[in-house]
């Protein structure tokens, strides 16, 4: 059965409540749906996230990876499932921290996407794992053995190419490598870019002709992992900067800019205007530091000018705000509209999807009203004749039931209530990112 989701005062964060694991693989039919489904998706919402099976691990990030998704079809909720993905870290259960070296040693716990008709579950240091559309485990994906190096948990889609950019990051060198895949999924180049150390990358940026890395101070050092679980912590030393290249560069055409120290971990997107490159993303101004607590999330803007060789900064917006999404047509393009989790209460759970419109500068919000949801991922309507024409996905959970809902919103109209809510007979931990993976039309 489902551990209740209770709060014990001497556990971690992620161990407690709707954090804490489950530990039954269900799969749930009968599905309760209030309000309507619209008929227009047809696919599978997938979301993953860390699932230790002993119920114990020493940071959020470290526990195997468990996906959960449900099945929407002509208006119907067809299943709920939750499923591991059955990875040789799960099966053997490995220490994540010493397994850096087999490829095949993944947790798979931190996103899920599909591209080129593959389902790839991900994790940052490790080859993705395949899964089916019913969520069985195929095995590691490699490219045909073209991929020497692991993946990134978040890979960018391109919204006008469909190529899929992706890098690896290292603890030895090379310490950064990136990636370009077609959209057709041929691994079509793989470039060493050079960095000054081993750092944490955790996502990148791309616009229409570039890609961004950022080069951040959280280093990989083994201080850290007494107080933060992980063997890494921030260096005032670092320094902190950007690396613009062509898609199809090399290390030799790389610029990199310099900006004040910080740390992100996800940006909401970038793009080209003239001689400039705008950035979006959640900052904080310093994380997994020995001798100060981390501060929160809060939405920024870079802008990087080619010409001038400068980087401006401003904050645009003062809220708790994390895992941002743009819909999948305008990654890396000019957009208008991004999606947030409102974080509440110190913790990275959502009280509320937050909706930015980037023309106006104002925001709106749709209020859980004391459910707690995660990542809010756009689906785009049948027929969309504007950006926003299209409904938001993601999980919420509910205390008073102990049990969670598969949310759908209306991404035109966030202050509303839900367009419908799939009821399911069980909770689901709070995690990571997901996708939505449509029928093949």
């Amino acid at each position: 059965m489902n551990q209740h989701a209770k709060i014990e005062k001497d556990k971690a964060f992620w161990l407690n409540g709707n954090f804490a694991p489950v530990f039954e693989e269900r799969t749930e039919t009968a599905l309760t749906v209030t309000g309507s489904i619209p008929p227009e998706l047809n696919g599978r919402y997938f979301r993953t996230g860390a699932n230790p099976p002993s119920g114990e691990t020493p940071h959020w990030f470290l526990g195997q990876g468990m996906i959960h998704g449900v099945e929407l079809q002509n208006g119907k909720a067809n299943w709920y499932r939750n499923r591991y993905v059955r990875t040789p870290m799960l099966e053997a259960g490995s220490d994540p921290m010493a397994a850096f070296d087999d490829l095949t040693q993944s947790l798979a716990n931190t996103h899920i996407v599909g591209h080129a008709g593959k389902i790839l579950a991900l994790e940052e240091g490790h080859w993705p794992f395949e899964m089916t559309p019913e969520l069985e485990t195929v095995g590691a994906y490699s490219y045909g053995g073209k991929l020497q190096t692991g993946m990134t948990a978040h890979p960018k889609i391109c919204g006008k190419t469909g190529e899929l950019l992706f890098f690896a990051y290292g603890t030895k060198p090379p310490f950064l490598t990136y990636h370009r895949a077609s959209a057709e999924g041929e691994l079509v180049q793989s470039e060493v870019i050079e960095v000054k150390g081993a750092t944490m990358v955790h996502d990148f940026n791309i616009t229409e002709n570039f890609v961004i890395f950022m080069d951040l101070p959280l280093v990989w050092n083994l201080e850290g992992a007494a107080k933060f679980g992980l063997p890494i912590q921030w260096d005032d030393d670092y320094g902190a900067r950007l690396g613009v290249m062509p898609r199809d560069g090399s290390n030799k055409d790389v610029v990199w800019y310099d900006i004040d120290p910080c740390y992100v971990y996800h940006p909401m997107n970038a793009y080209e205007d003239g001689d400039e490159i705008i950035l979006d993303v959640c900052r904080m101004a310093h994380s997994m530091t020995l001798d100060r607590p981390d501060v929160p999330p809060v939405l920024y803007q870079w802008r990087i000018n080619q010409a001038t060789g400068k980087v401006s900064e401003r904050q645009l917006d003062d809220r708790t705000v994390e895992f941002p999404r743009v819909p999948d047509a305008k990654v890396g393009l000019p957009y208008r509209y991004g999606y947030t989790a409102e974080f509440a209460d110190g913790l990275p759970a959502a009280a509320a999807f937050r909706k930015y419109d980037q023309q106006t500068g104002t925001s709106t919000a749709h209020d859980l009203k004391g459910r707690m949801g995660g990542e809010p991922v756009f689906v785009p309507a049948a027929g969309a004749s504007a950006e926003d024409d299209g409904y938001l996905l993601s999980f919420a959970y509910d205390p008073t039931e102990d049990k969670s809902e598969l949310v759908i919103v209306d991404a035109s109209n966030v202050e509303a209530d839900a367009v419908a809510r799939v009821h399911l007979p069980t909770r689901v931990p709070f995690g990571f990112h997901g996708s939505w993976i449509a029928d093949p039309a």
